[in-house]
């Protein structure tokens, strides 16, 4: 078994803006691993605030010593990017190898198309209010907020797309006080679920407090072991594979969620259609699907996923799986 790994980049149609800063291309790894004929792939977005770099996702992929299985991969990874495009390009391998599906080795149903959120970056209220005009025809649209000054965006918004649902994303950048005076502010104007009001360090505030809207982990939730300290704080955890290290541990924490009560989001770094593919499988019937990935770029995959009224579809065996 062969392993190898390469940067690439991926303009992106237009500037991204969250709290934390604007970017203008996705810088991902693509990870290949060639076994008895076979190429199996896999793709990873490391990410700053998990303290991953480019070069040091590489150095660990590259790092790795011999191994056979998606199992070998837990005692040498820990859960994040590097784990993840590893875990992805052995699950692809197995089913060219096996010559079937991802989804059937899984012991899945066939996977269908899922209802998606597309983002519309953090900017003034005026030009929130273009892009969610430019994107009304879409039912469910998410906003980066994350500021003390969000309540003229959100409703700009809203105005701009009277229909669509939305969600609201924070980006662990508000205060206990601030989330606590927008929540009903954010009720009355149709927000379905906020994601991650406070700094997942300081999110021991969200205990005992009042959530009239479902409140969804993000940083605050990376994997199984996560799960322990949410309770009383969230009611829906974000499944992102860069944060759970790949596929095997996303399956198993979706289902570890649901039998905890916690609905579940399934949601992306911004990457390309390869990191999106495998993540169509965890989306299946969860209360939310996030995978918006590719539609915020100008240059995807040479086999990207299908996009169209009834959400992200499959992917081609041509493209992962």
């Amino acid at each position: 078994m062969q392993i190898s790994v390469q940067q690439e980049t991926f303009p992106l149609a237009q500037v991204f803006t969250i709290s934390r800063g604007s970017r203008t291309q996705a810088q991902v790894l693509t990870v290949k691993i060639k076994e008895g004929g076979h190429v199996g792939y896999g793709e990873c977005v490391p990410y700053a605030r998990y303290s991953e770099t480019l070069e040091s996702v590489s150095a660990q992929i590259n790092a790795l010593p011999d191994f056979r299985t998606r199992e070998d991969l837990y005692d040498l990874l820990p859960a994040g990017a590097a784990r993840n495009a590893a875990d992805c390009a052995l699950w692809d391998l197995e089913a060219k190898t096996a010559g079937k599906r991802a989804w059937e080795l899984a012991g899945l149903p066939a996977p269908e198309p899922e209802i998606t959120a597309y983002t519309l970056s953090l900017d003034t209220p005026e030009n929130m209010q273009k892009q969610a005009q430019e994107n009304a025809f879409r039912p469910l649209l998410k906003i980066k907020l994350g500021t003390a000054d969000d309540m003229p965006r959100l409703q700009a918004v809203r105005k701009g797309a009277p229909n669509s649902d939305i969600i609201v994303d924070a980006n662990e950048g508000w205060s206990l006080e601030i989330y606590q005076d927008l929540a009903p502010h954010l009720v009355q104007l149709g927000v379905k679920l906020v994601e991650q009001p406070l700094p997942a360090s300081d999110d021991d505030a969200l205990l005992g407090i009042e959530r009239p809207l479902p409140v969804c982990a993000d940083e605050s939730c990376h994997d199984r072991e996560s799960l322990k300290h949410l309770s009383g704080k969230y009611d829906v955890v974000n499944i992102k594979l860069d944060k759970t290290g790949g596929l095997t541990e996303a399956l198993a924490l979706r289902e570890a969620a649901l039998s905890a009560g916690y609905k579940v989001m399934v949601g992306c770094m911004v990457g390309s259609s390869l990191a999106m593919a495998p993540a169509t499988l965890i989306a299946q019937g969860a209360m939310i699907t996030d995978l918006d990935g590719p539609l915020l770029l100008a240059k995807d995959r040479a086999t990207p996923l299908y996009f169209d009224e009834n959400g992200v579809h499959p992917p081609d065996a041509a493209l992962w799986g």
